[in-house]
């Protein structure tokens, strides 16, 4: 491609929110350009199996459900570049985006750049993790295949105790290993979680190793007072210790939340630059599943074109 590209509107992502904002544009002829990013996918092709996502009865791999989703987007005329946006001017329009090939200038900008899930840095949790052998960061997506075992849950936070307790519906154990000697989420999911029959808590530990060859088959676990090691059988492992929403190239020119969350205005997916729109979990911190994320990316996709015929008028 030439230096420079022109599109009336860019997509930075090609997950859910980014590809179905993408066939909502290309089928109002916006003609968009969705710049796929790092993860071409986002976080859907390191999931095995997506069995909640409606339209799918018997199932479909994140990898394959991403594989559709790029196909229908160009079915009606996307253009899928494999770059990066790196930088960003939002100063005035058209905005500028800078890739690794280029840069492309937009009439509308829709940031559908997903966020990346927190990860111990173990060698066999990451192992396990991209083979589908029982390590996930989702326990909605992923509880209902471990029914009737036992399965652990690392963190201390609110996310923690959701992901503990929503695990209690279908699990026979779930086991939280925290670090500390006190959760740091509000009292009353502490309260929740101290309350269940079917959770116990191991304090002052942490993950050290993932055990299993093709499944994870338990963990090893430090004490971080007096070093001691010892093994918990469990058949899945979820890690809740928290995601970073991917928007680091809008820091200062995008309003986001203590955490990076970009913040769009109630009803809407207008960020605070007009002409710029956010959708999926770089802005979604509370429901992060591809069903939402795909809602957003029509909202996002839906409120450019209007905006975009407010200009032409």
């Amino acid at each position: 491609m030439s230096d420079e590209k022109r599109t009336k509107v860019l997509i930075l992502g090609s997950g859910p929110a980014g590809y179905t904002a993408a066939v909502y544009a290309a089928r109002a002829e916006l003609a968009p350009i969705v710049l796929a990013g790092p993860e071409p996918g986002g976080q859907l092709t390191t999931t095995t199996d997506v069995e909640n996502y409606p339209g799918y009865p018997k199932g479909i791999t994140g990898p394959e459900m991403m594989e559709e989703f790029r196909a229908q987007a160009e079915r009606f005329g996307t253009e899928v570049i494999y770059d990066m946006g790196r930088t960003v001017d939002l100063s005035s329009r058209p905005f500028r985006v800078t890739g690794d090939l280029g840069t492309y200038v937009c009439d509308a900008l829709i940031v559908a750049t997903g966020a990346s899930a927190k990860w111990l840095g173990l060698e066999n949790e990451q192992r396990l993790r991209l083979s589908g052998g029982g390590v996930s960061a989702c326990a909605t997506c992923d509880g209902a295949f471990y029914r009737g075992q036992e399965v652990a849950v690392v963190g201390g936070g609110d996310t923690a105790m959701e992901e503990a307790l929503f695990l209690t519906r279908m699990c026979k154990r779930v086991h939280v290993i925290h670090r500390r000697d006190a959760f740091r989420a509000s009292k009353i999911m502490q309260r929740r979680v101290l309350a269940s029959d079917k959770i116990e808590v191991h304090w002052n530990r942490r993950v050290v190793d993932v055990l299993g060859a093709e499944a994870v088959e338990g963990v090893l676990l430090e004490d971080t007072v007096t070093g001691d090691r010892e093994r918990l059988d469990v058949t899945g492992l979820f890690i809740a210790i928290g995601h970073k929403p991917n928007s680091d190239p809008f820091a200062g020119k995008l309003d986001m939340d203590e955490a990076g969350y970009l913040v769009t205005k109630p009803g809407s997916t207008n960020t605070n630059v007009p002409g710029v729109f956010a959708a999926g979990d770089v802005a979604d911190k509370v429901y992060r599943q591809a069903v939402t994320a795909a809602g957003t990316g029509c909202m996002a996709a839906i409120d450019a074109e209007r905006f975009l015929a407010e200009q032409e008028a």
